[in-house]
Parts: C-alpha cells; structure tokens; sequence
C-alpha cells in the first residue's frame, strides 16, 4: 500500500467521525496554538523592554545612591565632578519626587526630576516643542518646566502648553518645552513626569541630596573604564564618610549591557516556562489520539480481519493505522498554527505587546504536534498490525 493510499484512507475514517475527529484534535488545536501564541509574547515582551532599556541614552553608566542619611547623597556640584573621569562625556545629576501640578481647575500629580541641560543628551530626552533646560536655568535657579506628553494631556488637552503657566507645589512654573512621548517603561510611563532645572528642584523638594546620576561614556569600549573609575571614587568617599559600615550595599552602578543581559536571562527562563506549559497540552492531545486510535482499532477489528485475509501485510496495517494518527495531529497542528496566530496578534493588540510568531516557533510548534502523533499512533498501529485475522473475521 502506498503511501497516498494510507493518506486517502486516513481522510475517509476521519471523514465518517467528524466530530470526534475534531474534538480528538482539540488538545493538538490548542497546545500549538498556546506555544506559538505565548512564546510570540514572551519574544515581543523582551524586544519591547530591550528598546526601552536602549531608548534610554547610549553608553548610558547609572549610579544610584542606596544607603541612607545626608552622608550618602552627593551635592550637584559633587556629582559633575564625579563625572570629570576619563572616557565620560556629559553628567546629569537628578534629584526627583512625586508633586502636585496644577492648571486653571484641573491638577495632576506626577514626578518631578530635577537635572541640567545634559540630561537631554545622556538620556536621549528630546522636546517635540519649545525648548530643553538650558545651564542658565540652572545657574539662576529659574521657574521653568518641561511636560511629559501625559501631564500636557490631562492638563492641557490637545493645546500646545508651551508658553503657559502652572502651579507645582503651589509655585508658578513657565512651561518651556513639550517632551517627546517615550511610552510606558520598567519603571511605569515615561511620559507621566516633569523636569525642572536641578537647582530649583532643591528648593521645591526641600532636598539637596543627589541620589542619581547619569553618565554618557565617549563609546562602547570605554563604559567599563569608565565604570572602575567611577567605583573607585564612590568607594573612597562611602568609606571615608561612614567607616562603620559596609559601603558595598551603598551604591550601584549600572550600565546598559548589564541590564539588557539580566532582562534577556530572565525573559529567556520565562519563555522556556510557557513553552514548557503550553507544550504539556500538546502531550495531552497525544494521549488522547492514542486513546481514540485504541477505539478505532476495536471498532475496525473486523475490516481489519477482511484486508488481511485479502492479502493486506502487517506493514500495511500497522501504516494505515499510524497515517491516520499523523493526519489527525497534523491536521490539528495546522489549525493550531491559525488558531496561534490569531491569538498572538490579537493579545498583542489588547496588551501593546509587538507580538508576532516567528517562522521558527511556528515550523517547531508543527513539528512537534506532528512527533506526538507519531509517537502516540505506534501502540494502536501495532495493535492493529498483530491482529489475528481468524479471530478478527469472528469479532462482532
């Protein structure tokens, strides 16, 4: 028997149980379309935190202030000149705190961050109207601020908010720029915040302490020079201010490829995790073609009595039987591949997730669903090849 004919046959069984077919491929359906689907997020999640972490700025070294009390903070003028080290280009301290803006009858509470004019560039901040803080700012403690597009747009609608007036803290603040919209990062939306020149942000909050700063390094090859700098300076002065304590869990220092490796770590264990799940169902819809299949065996015992008595090999059986369980799994892992798809892009729309299946997960997803008929149709195909074709003429 060919192998068009077991095909042709497989069709036919499957054609006179439609909907046990259907409901013996559901378990197929749905664990290659949970596998496509999940793993498609998972990618487009990891993406999506990746051009964040690099919309941040480039060469981007982070330090952030851990410990407690006016011993571990630095002043702004004691943060530039951290940042006079070799292979670092630009600094921008920031001081930040959660305030309260406000606008004829409508208010908003968001972060405020106060920095220089050099956060701009550090951390590709850009204004889409207006301009950025300017070091005369800074240096006379200037009364300007710039919106992040969702304060500009609960407070101001759709009007352009340069020019106008608002009120942080109950202070009058000029808007001289509209931020560029960045989206929703890590740490929640990058558009729900306002900057303020660093030095007037040490009046508004009430804090002259720099627990975050900045650095741009002049290129790739020069953040991790940059970084043995700049933790030896730190440690000299944690040590020297606080000698008691273990100066260790007072800082850290940051930088991009250090990030994007931990968020690839973690993201890479998270989609083995839901491949691993979502691929327990497709074994469970081996089980039941296995099962079915089994069913099929005893309910066909009789033809399978008359083709051996017609001259039919045990081969021939054994591949008829094993066709079909390939054909209900393959069929089931193509619609599962729809059924994926579908699912991806829809919660990709629903969650703002880039999430579309690679042509790689899709073609493994298949295969697999394809392996697990194989595997689950070997028992009943054997079954059905060691028949007695006596006793299986005498079946009823």
């Amino acid at each position: 028997m060919s192998f068009w004919q077991a095909v042709n046959l497989a069709i036919n069984a499957i054609k006179s149980n439609k909907l046990r077919a259907f409901l013996t491929m559901l378990g197929v359906i749905i664990g290659v379309g949970s596998v496509i689907a999940l793993v498609a997020l998972a990618k487009g999640s990891t993406q999506q935190v990746t051009n964040q972490i690099q919309s941040m700025g480039t060469n981007l070294i982070t330090v952030m202030i851990t410990g407690r009390g006016s011993q571990t903070t630095f002043t702004y003028e004691e943060a530039l000149e951290l940042g006079k080290k070799p292979g670092i280009v630009a600094t921008a301290p920031v001081s930040s705190g959660s305030v309260t803006v406000k606008y004829g009858n409508k208010t908003k509470t968001t972060t405020v961050e106060g920095t220089n004019a050099e956060y701009e560039q550090v951390r590709n901040t850009h204004v889409q109207s207006g301009r950025f803080i300017l070091p005369i700012d800074v240096e006379y403690r200037q009364k300007v601020c710039l919106l992040g597009t969702e304060v500009a747009q609960e407070l101001f609608g759709n009007s352009n908010p340069v020019g106008e007036t608002v009120k942080i803290n109950g202070a009058n603040f000029l808007v001289v720029g509209l931020l560029e919209s960045k989206g929703t990062s890590m740490g929640g939306s990058s558009d729900n915040k306002v900057i303020i020149p660093i030095t007037t942000a040490e009046s508004l909050l009430k804090n002259r302490g720099v627990r975050t700063i900045y650095f741009q390094a002049e290129s790739p090859e020069s953040v991790n020079q940059a970084i043995t700098l700049l933790e030896a300076s730190l440690l000299k002065k944690f040590k020297y201010t606080d000698k008691s304590k273990d100066t260790t869990n007072t800082y850290r220092v940051m930088n991009q490829t250090e990030m994007l490796s931990t968020v690839n770590q973690v993201t890479g264990t998270l989609t083995l995790m839901l491949g691993g799940i979502a691929g327990i169902s497709l074994l469970v819809g081996g089980i039941g073609i296995m099962n079915i299949m089994l069913v099929s065996v005893t309910e066909r015992t009789k033809e399978i009595g008359i083709r051996k008595a017609i001259g039919a090999r045990r081969r021939d059986i054994m591949a008829q039987f094993l066709v079909e369980s390939v054909v209900l799994s393959g069929i089931g892992g193509l619609a599962g591949i729809i059924l994926g798809i579908g699912a991806s892009s829809l919660l990709g729309k629903i969650l703002n997730i880039p999430a579309w299946p690679s042509f790689g997960t899709t073609i493994m997803a298949f295969g697999f669903a394809v392996l697990v008929g194989i595997f689950f149709g070997i028992y009943p195909a054997g079954k059905a090849s060691r028949l007695n074709p006596i006793e299986a003429l005498r079946y009823e």
